[in-house]
């Protein structure tokens, strides 16, 4: 990559690189040294969401049953294909006689049933139910086993290293198991749709309200309730697996994901969960220096309809710091290659590095604001005459 000039949108033009100060701080993640969080869990973890910062964790690479929390891979790719155009929120899936036959959890569909995409994704976030997740899985993959494989194939594109899944719901089966850090990743991925924050906020509410099989939903996650800020995420319960949360909350501006697996009862799953929070909310602090989609000035499309766009960076630019700790100046740089059309919203074309008193702390990708289609002859000789009457070029 080069560092090019690009156009601010109150400053003109710059041919250096795109620097603003800023004051924030570094923090370095604790491996549970001194601290005594979450003690009862086999394996804990807590990060920042939008830094991706570790803040505490113990045994996180320990391949663990992960009971429901399975689902929130599941609810990743659901997320994504109604982004993709793959399924609508208001399309209705018909229930086969597979996702009306599973066990645990459910909100009693029955073989031949039509239900809408939005209500098994409210079915599924707040009560953890396995037949919606399968109605959902064979609706978007055309089958449980398929879609299973995309769920693995995700965790590959993810980085997952001890993740493997055998089926989209998280029930006892050997060979399905996880880990607390790879939960925390996955979380921290879905966190960046937040329609499913929607969901996963509700306490209760009701299914087909209208008719004489109305069911009552109630979160399953009781943090939702009784923890400001906290609006998801999953829970879990196998005998294998014990009881299981990944919880997220928000606050200030800062998103906080724990993950604790393992625990011995509810009571003490959600009791150390509140502790985690508890010290992330009273220890640390987050600074945004460039919210995600917001622009940070246009750059030259090369062949393109449209000769400029917007520059923005594909997630929040935010630094996280210990509130004890000392402010340091610091800045970003943008550095990226020039661009040719076509380019669609979410390519990455260039990355923002941020740095504290000259030190790389770390980097955000950067894509454009809106689809460029690439230019027709005719609109490129256009474009290029009205330069040369314009002045921007000589001949």
């Amino acid at each position: 990559m080069k560092k090019i000039g690009i156009i601010g949108m109150m400053i003109g033009v710059m041919f250096s690189t795109f620097m603003i100060p800023v004051k924030a701080d570094v923090t370095t993640p604790v491996n549970g040294a001194g601290l005594k969080l979450a003690e009862s869990a086999k394996s804990v973890i807590m990060l920042e969401a939008s830094t991706g910062k570790i803040l505490y964790q113990r045994n996180a690479d320990e391949k663990l049953a992960p009971a429901s929390m399975t689902k929130m891979m599941s609810l990743l790719i659901i997320m994504e294909s109604i982004e993709q155009g793959i399924i609508r929120l208001d399309e209705m899936v018909t229930v086969s006689e597979n996702a009306s036959s599973m066990g645990g959890s459910q909100i009693l569909l029955e073989t031949g049933e039509q239900m809408s995409v939005d209500d098994l994704i409210k079915g599924i976030s707040i009560a953890s139910a396995n037949d919606a997740v399968v109605a959902l899985a064979e609706k978007i993959a055309g089958s449980e086993a398929e879609f299973v494989n995309k769920m693995n194939e995700r965790a590959k594109k993810l980085g997952l290293k001890n993740t493997h899944f055998k089926n989209p719901h998280g029930l006892d089966t050997a060979d399905h198991y996880s880990s607390a850090r790879d939960m925390g990743l996955i979380a921290k991925e879905l966190v960046r749709h937040k329609k499913i924050l929607d969901y996963s906020s509700i306490y209760e509410d009701y299914l087909r309200e209208n008719t004489d099989r109305k069911i009552w939903l109630v979160n399953t996650n009781k943090l939702v309730r009784f923890y400001d800020g906290v609006d998801g995420l999953k829970t879990g319960y196998t005998e294998e697996a014990g009881y299981c949360l990944t919880s997220t909350a928000q606050r200030n501006g800062m998103r906080i994901i724990t993950v604790v697996m393992g625990e011995p009862d509810s009571k003490t799953r959600n009791k150390e969960t509140t502790e985690l929070l508890d010290y992330a909310f009273a220890n640390y602090k987050i600074q945004t220096l460039v919210k995600e989609q917001e622009s940070i000035g246009k750059v030259k499309v090369l062949k393109g309809k449209d000769k400029y766009a917007d520059l923005v960076p594909v997630e929040q630019a935010t630094l996280l710091s210990k509130k004890v700790e000392k402010d340091k100046k610091t800045t970003y740089e943008v550095e990226m290659d020039y661009i040719e059309a076509p380019v669609k919203k979410g390519d990455v074309v260039g990355k923002m590095t941020l740095l504290a008193d000259g030190k790389k702390i770390r980097d955000v990708n950067l894509t454009v604001k809106e689809n460029i289609e690439k230019a027709s002859f005719l609109e490129l000789f256009w474009n290029h005459f009205k330069d040369i009457v314009s002045g921007h070029i000589t001949i």
